[in-house]
């Protein structure tokens, strides 16, 4: 009876060595589709930056990761689009528009096919008379807080006076403080005494602040 079973248990372990030895389904994971976001962008003015983001979907397990460092980025106009591994071309002309690709290695996705995603962009200057947006304007409102003056250029401001213009969107207006040491509010374009705003289309408000 002791041999039996020791026979019994000796086939078991030659059945087991034998499935584990047995070769695996041999798929890797592979890449079937990226997906650039945003799909769509529109630059109101001929330069700006937009921040893209790619997303692979594999398969063989189901899965999907960010692949944005991994894609090889490409623009194929002057639009000014910033990504990992994109470089920063010039702004483009008019209302030109462009398309951005985003296409791993070959390999990458254990195929050894190249799958690309595609983002559209537009720019559409309304300063432009050829573009769609020509004649598009906004307003321009500028808070004091404390003893100060601030005009700007193209004139149509002189605050506390006169503290709401109107401009065309994409404009570039220039505010000028009457003190050097004016605190600026809402303004990333501020240098000193001075402040440029480019007019979006929701209009923009800026503050400054004269200390005593």
């Amino acid at each position: 009876m002791k041999l039996r079973y020791i026979g019994l248990a000796m086939g078991l372990v030659a059945v087991v060595g034998a499935a584990l030895s047995l070769p695996s389904c041999g798929h890797d994971q592979k890449l079937v589709s990226i997906t650039v976001q945003p799909t769509t962008f529109t630059f109101l003015t001929q330069a700006g930056t937009e921040q893209y983001t790619a997303t692979g979907t594999y398969i063989h397990p189901p899965e999907t990761k960010d692949v944005t460092s991994q894609a090889t980025w490409k623009v194929d106009d002057g639009v000014v689009a910033m990504n990992a591994g994109l470089a920063s071309p010039s702004p483009s002309l008019g209302c030109g528009g462009g398309t951005i690709s985003a296409s791993l290695p070959e390999g990458t996705g254990g195929s050894g096919n190249i799958v690309i995603g595609y983002a559209t962009v537009t720019v559409d200057n309304p300063t432009d008379p050829l573009c769609p947006g020509f004649g598009k304007v906004a307003t321009l409102a500028v808070g004091v807080v404390g003893s100060g003056l601030v005009t700007s250029l193209p004139a149509a401001i002189s605050c506390p006076a006169t503290c709401i213009a109107t401009y065309s969107v994409g404009a570039s207006v220039l505010l000028t403080a009457s003190a050097a040491n004016v605190i600026w509010g809402n303004c990333p374009g501020s240098s000193g005494d001075t402040c440029v705003v480019n007019i979006p289309t929701g209009g923009a408000a800026v503050s400054a602040t004269f200390p005593p």
